[in-house]
């Protein structure tokens, strides 16, 4: 799976884009994608902290084995050989080994092309595929991420829960909503 391609084209934009799983030598590229996004400080855990190159190296070791043992699929979009957006189904462990967390991302120059759209549709295919125990998917969203509620509304993902005040940003709180997707069973 390292490297396999599993979309070659364009963004609404026309932009050239290949989504593809990582390998090793993603490292360098992912890792300026992570502490880009975060200097956004959006729709994100991260609000502006720096990911250091080790902390990189450790995630992508233990997500490379994660996806090797199929508890995992986790998806680069490039544009331009940077890494513009990833998107990932984490599979749980145990009696809720089941259920998948999925996330998403899109760095703020390419959002509003539909490759958020795009990567979305494929990481579900991925793991349907790949996720032999996958039924539900779940996620969280920040409650003022009007974009993101609707995209995953469109995608067939219900609300099931909210935590008033459950993110904290600088010091303001947000809620978070909890949604979910059945894909079999």
């Amino acid at each position: 799976m390292y490297g396999k391609i599993v979309f070659q084209g364009q963004s609404g934009k026309g932009k050239q884009i290949i989504v593809r799983y990582p390998q090793k030598d993603d490292l360098r590229l992912m890792w300026e994608y992570i502490n880009t996004i975060s200097k956004e400080r959006t729709y994100l855990s991260l609000q502006g902290e720096e990911v250091s190159l080790d902390e990189e190296e450790t995630f992508l070791n233990s997500l490379l084995e994660r996806i090797a043992k199929n508890l995992s699929v986790y998806l680069l979009v490039l544009s331009e050989g940077i890494v513009i957006g990833v998107s990932d189904i984490d599979m749980k462990l145990r009696i809720e080994k089941h259920i998948g967390i999925f996330g998403i991302s899109i760095a703020k120059d390419f959002r509003g092309e539909g490759i958020g759209s795009k990567l979305m549709e494929l990481v579900i295919e991925e793991g349907k595929k790949h996720l032999a125990d996958l039924q539900i998917i779940t996620l969280g969203v920040f409650a003022n991420n009007d974009l993101a509620k609707e995209m995953y509304k469109k995608f067939g993902f219900t609300e099931y829960g909210k935590l008033p005040k459950g993110i904290k940003l600088e010091n303001k709180y947000v809620d978070h909503i909890y949604m979910y997707k059945v894909v079999k069973g």
